[in-house]
């Protein structure tokens, strides 16, 4: 048991209760004392008492019985003591323990999880039960926060998907956010485009400020191809050493140490890819989980959006012409109504002016007052087109003042045509003086608005009363456009009519409005059966009813355009529909729905069997590529020959008429760049020869030159593609470089066919040209061919070598829109001496992308460098 302190008022107690044991123990010594003194007669002194202790020496030892017992008292007292002490004391340690644990289950439940415990002893179930639960409440906690915090990512990325159409817009908000929501520090988006099976640049963010980065990328193609070609997420925290840097003003460049991309994919078709890059080591697990689970909304918003944008253009004319049509259909009954008022109005002043002609003074007032207000224009022109006179009413209709228009407005604002027509009319009318004339022509009124005149003119210079050319204009401009869209109105009711859609105007009641001859073929229903009729009073297909009665109640509530595919039961046949409900509005006000329905199932099945077609070429094809990219060396595997060196290798399409052939055969090293006539797939199957050929060729016991493994080369490409026959009609061939080194001797051959070979010693630049002819071809029947021209160069050390296929000088762009040309591959070399082949493997690669810019990749691309 643990030894404890006891206080001075115990230990006293102990020490009066040690004094009586003492003193009760001193009895039996003393009582032996008194039995000695009184058998044996000793002398009652302490001479007495010491002889008797010599004579019976027992009796030293019951003279320690007195300190034994006081011994024994004692330590029976302070041991009691102690243990009950030590029972206060652990009382009080548990209900230290207990208000502790106590107050700490307070805390908990509280909700302050951080709150600390003192030490918790293994004995103290309590405490480390609280401590359990605290920490399983805890990662409860944190797994809901996680949980609430996807949550919450997805809620606020669904509103802007909800809330935007464009998908410009949508990308780059999304992204925004998705940047911000994660912590990311730049991201793009890239979408899946089918025309061009490749992946577009949309979107592209970093630092707070919006990128203009115009990329595509084919399927496989980069991590982004990779992406998309896996349909999977892509977590990498080796960054390769080609890609990009992020730049900003604080952390100047520097290369992101996670990325991470995530496909855009549903309904097992790929949408696009998403792209995010970090500062950071990792990125988290929860974030990945988000990003996953967000992927297939965001696709599906996409779908949805370029399926929405394709229908809607369909229907965009129809429904413009249909509004118009519906605006201007009660004015046009108007202007009609005016017209015929102001007509009988014309003939009724007419009437007037002819019976009342000898009345001057009133017929001058009354005509006066008719010339002001009435609807059109009546002046005057004397025999040299000089204006005369102009009624009052030329303000109200053109705007100027008659003073204005004798000034030169009246043939100031008009157009070209018009000032001619109206000339050609003064002069018919001087020629046929009897016979009046009438034109149309365009006049721009004093406020720039344009209107349509008509004018009839008179020859009356004969007249006294006038001697002039009298002209009545009148503004037709409703006329016209009344015309217009009457002409607009047959037009778009022959469309209708002749519809191979289904073209159906109901009410918001459900009231059939409108159906064309299509409705009957697909319903059996004529269109005078359900004309005045709800759809719940005609006994039509459950699907089109379902269908009328949900987009009315939608349209209803949120008067926008909506779309849907039915699938409807048709003569025992199922066919799909591609219904569209268009609002129709009058004074704002909803007055009708318009559905169009197009029957898609033929272009469903063509959708499919062109999909799965598709699916069966890519398969083949990405197949091709793998084959092709198994053969062939890559620049890890040469540089365990030539350890300075790099291969810069793009193939145009998924596989390559230009390929890298290497060789390895004692002490001689074969290394070519070929190019194969054509590229993609005729060209892949071209490069399979060259590459067998070239192997075969070099693989015997004799060994050859450069220029020699060329001649063997162009004979079997000839044999295998049998270009040697009378009736030979392939013209296919290759070009080619091709180098064999032999480090040991420090001797490089070169042979090339059209392709040259760049040497590069001490600054100074010297080019071996090929020879003017290709590997393969039909043969010259009346020419002798020569062999290839073999170069034998001694190497040095630093000596540098470039050679290549015509992709990239034959590559156009920059802002010229020219050739790459091999003077800027020259230009590059020489002006940058000092570059390690890493170094022109970078800059190659950029300063490519940069002159390609928005243009196409129009061949396969292969450049090799090798230094010594």
């Amino acid at each position: 048991m643990k030894q404890i302190a006891l206080d001075m008022d115990t230990m006293g107690k102990i020490y009066n209760k040690t004094l009586v044991g003492f003193f009760a123990g001193f009895i039996l010594p003393f009582s032996a004392w008194i039995w000695e003194f009184a058998t044996k007669n000793y002398p009652l002194i302490f001479r007495g008492l010491g002889q008797m202790h010599r004579d019976n020496p027992v009796l030293w030892l019951l003279d320690l019985i007195p300190v034994l017992a006081a011994i024994l008292v004692y330590l029976f007292y302070v041991q009691k003591e102690q243990k009950a002490l030590a029972l206060l004391t652990e009382l009080k340690e548990k209900e230290e323990s207990i208000s502790r644990n106590a107050a700490f289950a307070k805390k908990i439940g509280e909700g302050d999880y951080t709150a600390d415990s003192e030490e918790v002893s293994q004995d103290d179930l309590l405490g480390q039960s609280l401590l359990l639960m605290r920490r399983n409440l805890v990662a409860n906690r944190k797994k809901e926060e996680e949980q609430n915090w996807i949550a919450e990512g997805k809620e606020i990325v669904a509103n802007i998907l909800r809330l935007n159409n464009n998908l410009d817009e949508l990308t780059y908000e999304v992204l925004v956010l998705l940047i911000r929501y994660i912590r990311a520090i730049q991201g793009a988006v890239y979408i899946y485009s089918e025309e061009k099976n490749t992946l577009v640049n949309f979107a592209t963010y970093a630092f707070n400020r919006k990128k203009y980065i115009n990329q595509e990328f084919k399927i496989g193609q980069g991590l982004i191809g990779q992406c998309a070609y896996e349909r999977d997420i892509i977590y990498r925290t080796e960054i390769p050493d080609d890609y990009m840097t992020i730049t900003s003003g604080i952390l100047g460049d520097k290369k992101p140490k996670s990325l991470l991309l995530v496909p855009l994919i549903t309904d097992e078709k790929l949408q696009g890819v998403l792209e995010f890059a970090s500062l950071e080591e990792e990125i988290s697990g929860l974030t990945i989980t988000y990003l996953r689970e967000l992927g297939e909304i965001i696709a599906r918003t996409i779908f949805n959006l370029n399926i929405n944008k394709k229908t809607e253009k369909l229907l965009q004319e129809a429904r413009q012409m249909t509004l118009e049509l519906r605006e201007n259909e009660e004015q046009l009954r108007q202007n009609a109504e005016e017209m015929r008022a102001t007509h009988e109005e014309l003939e009724r002043s007419n009437s007037q002016l002819e019976s009342k002609i000898k009345e001057v003074e009133i017929a001058q007032k009354r005509l006066h007052s008719l010339l002001e207000n009435a609807s059109e224009i009546i002046s005057i022109y004397d025999r040299d087109i000089k204006p005369k006179y102009l009624s009052p009413s030329t303000t109200r209709i053109l705007g100027f003042t008659p003073e204005e228009m004798m000034a030169g407005k009246d043939f100031d604002r008009l157009t070209p045509k018009g000032d001619q027509d109206l000339r050609e009319m003064f002069s018919t009318l001087l020629k046929n003086p009897s016979e009046p004339v009438t034109i149309q022509y365009t006049f721009i009124k004093k406020d720039g608005k344009k209107i349509f005149i008509e004018t009839t003119g008179r020859n009356l210079l004969h007249d006294p009363a006038i001697e002039g050319i009298i002209l009545n204009s009148q503004d037709i401009t409703e006329r016209v456009r009344a015309e217009k869209e009457e002409r607009m109105r047959s037009k778009m009711q022959a469309l209708s009519e002749n519809s191979i859609d289904i073209i159906v105007r109901l009410g918001v009641t459900g009231k059939f409005f409108y159906a064309n001859p299509m409705f009957e073929n697909f319903t059996g229903l004529k269109a005078a059966e359900v004309s005045n009729k709800t759809i719940s009073e005609v006994n039509m297909n459950e699907v089109l009813f379902e269908f009328f009665r949900e987009a009315i109640k939608k349209i209803k509530a949120e008067p926008e355009k909506l779309n849907a595919e039915l699938t409807i039961a048709l003569a025992g046949e199922e066919r799909i529909m591609s219904f569209n409900g268009i609002p129709e509005f009058n004074e704002n006000e909803l007055e009708s729905v318009l559905f169009v329905g197009h029957d898609i199932t033929e272009a469903k099945r063509i959708e499919r069997e062109i999909q799965d077609k598709n699916r069966k070429i890519t398969e083949s094809i990405n197949y091709a590529e793998r084959i092709q990219s198994s053969i062939l060396p890559n620049s890890y595997f040469i540089r365990e020959f030539l350890q300075k060196s790099f291969i810069f290798y793009v193939p145009r399409d998924v596989v390559s008429g230009d390929f890298p052939w290497f060789f390895h055969k004692g002490d001689n090293i074969f290394l070519a760049a070929v190019d194969c006539t054509g590229h993609g797939v005729p060209g892949a199957l071209l490069s399979f020869i060259g590459y067998f050929i070239l192997n075969n060729v070099v693989d015997h016991d004799r060994e050859l030159t450069a220029g020699e493994v060329l001649d063997q080369l162009h004979y079997g490409v000839r044999r295998t593609l049998k270009q040697d026959m009378a009736d030979a009609n392939a013209r296919d061939g290759m070009d080619i470089a091709l180098c064999k080194i032999n480090l040991k001797e420090n001797k490089l051959e070169y042979s090339g066919a059209h392709r040259p070979l760049y040497l590069l010693r001490k600054g100074d630049l010297q080019e071996f040209k090929g020879d003017r002819k290709a590997i393969g071809g039909i043969p010259h029947r009346n020419k002798q061919e020569t062999n290839f021209m073999n170069y034998s160069i001694d190497i040095k050390k630093g000596d540098k070598i470039f050679f290549f296929s015509d992709g990239l000088p034959d590559q156009v762009g920059g802002e010229e829109n020219k050739k790459y040309g091999a003077p800027r591959i020259r230009e590059i070399i020489t002006t940058n001496p000092d570059f390690s082949m890493e170094d022109y493997h970078r800059y190659f690669a950029a300063d490519y992308e940069k002159w390609k810019g928005s243009y196409k990749q129009i061949d396969d691309i292969l450049l090799i460098g090798i230094e010594f």
